[in-house]
């Protein structure tokens, strides 16, 4: 049977388009390797920042209640007034104290006078054993002349001793009351001390941020009925990562820009760094003080911070977006044989323009993927 050039022409048309198809599937089309994004190690100069989002907070804050249960009586501020040190700012019921402090006064002044009565017995026994001392005496010289027999001078010598005696009870009974008498005056000082305590006080020149309790309220002790803080002492509180925490100490720079105020850059410095960090979240605290308090601050508004870390210089580094995580290693993925490959690397700080330092694990001119439209694992084919 004689085959037409027309119908080979027709096959080796429709093989062609056959295996063109099947060529862009497995390289082009949906089974085809990804095409990932690669960058170079770049090696330069890096000012590196740290950024994080924030509180205001205050780092000296005043919770004033009673140190013993009671009723409110008055409260003299409100939420926002301002408070000079020592001004009474809010006062408790003293019910039946100032009685009991009267009482008190009574009793250390019934003390004082049988401190009196008892210096006055106490002189009277002295004098009674003097007289009975110079009798005694008298009566053993009688004894040694033979004028007065032994049995008078034993009766004197025991007079004497009878009066040495009731001298020393009224001693006894003397430095009693005059216990009696410090007894009640510390317990009088101490019920004064609990009626000053009734006058809640301002400890600092600050601001009242809260009003817990009311005239007529019952409050136990420790319990808050107003809450102070120092406006001096106004700071941003903020958590940052772990891998970035690295190079911040206290006295570097910050620029804090407030939720309120967005297009107003505010100067601060690091204060100070919590040792305590967050295991969970992977983040530490840092605290971020003012230049100088802008004043109307309200605490609790959300602030942008951003610390400036010391530059890099002559620096390797690689795109963020190239560092990942893998298990407990961080490194970067490479292509190597049209395969992928985990490198790990020690990486350091970052800048805010998406830069990463390497430490180490790379070199200047090696390529790291970027980008790619899957999740990547060990040895996937991956195309350019």
């Amino acid at each position: 049977m004689k085959i037409s050039w027309q119908k080979l022409g027709i096959a080796a048309a429709a093989l062609l388009l056959v295996a063109g198809v099947i060529w862009f599937v497995f390289t082009r089309g949906p089974l085809a390797p990804p095409r990932v994004e690669l960058a170079r190690v770049q090696q330069g100069d890096l000012q590196p920042a740290v950024f994080g989002i924030g509180t205001v907070e205050a780092r000296l804050s005043y919770a004033l209640g009673p140190t013993l249960a009671g009723r409110v009586k008055s409260v003299a501020v409100d939420q926002g007034d301002r408070v000079q040190a020592g001004q009474v700012v809010a006062e408790l019921d003293p019910v039946d104290l100032d009685e009991r402090i009267a009482g008190a006064t009574f009793g250390v002044q019934r003390a004082g006078l049988a401190v009196s009565a008892a210096e006055a017995q106490l002189r009277e026994a002295a004098s009674r054993e003097k007289l009975a001392q110079a009798s005694a005496a008298r009566y053993r010289d009688l004894v040694a002349k033979h004028f007065v027999s032994k049995e008078m001078a034993a009766a004197k010598e025991s007079e004497a001793e009878v009066t040495r005696a009731g001298r020393e009870a009224v001693a006894a009974s003397l430095d009693a009351a005059r216990r009696d008498v410090a007894r009640l005056g510390a317990e009088r000082d101490a019920l004064l001390r609990q009626r000053a305590n009734l006058k809640l006080v301002s400890p600092v020149d600050g601001v009242v941020v809260s009003r817990d309790a009311e005239p007529g309220n019952t409050v136990v002790a420790g319990q808050a009925v107003l809450r102070l803080v120092d406006p001096a002492s106004l700071w941003v509180r903020m958590r940052i990562d772990q891998g970035q925490a690295g190079g911040i100490a206290a006295g570097q720079a910050a620029r804090i820009v407030l939720r309120s105020r967005q297009d107003e850059v505010i100067p601060g410095k690091v204060a100070r760094l919590e040792i305590l960090g967050d295991s969970v979240s992977e983040e530490r605290l840092v605290h971020v003080a003012f230049d100088v308090v802008p004043a109307n601050l309200t605490l609790g508004e959300l602030a942008e911070v951003t610390v400036a870390l010391p530059a890099a210089k002559n620096a390797l580094f690689v795109p963020t977006a190239a560092v990942k995580q893998l298990g407990q290693q961080r490194g970067v993925w490479r292509v190597a044989d049209g395969k992928t490959r985990f490198q790990p690397v020690q990486s350091g700080v970052a800048t805010l323009d998406g830069q990463t330092r390497v430490v180490s694990g790379l070199k200047a001119g090696d390529e790291v993927i970027v980008h790619s439209p899957v999740t990547l694992s060990q040895d996937l084919r991956v195309r350019r």
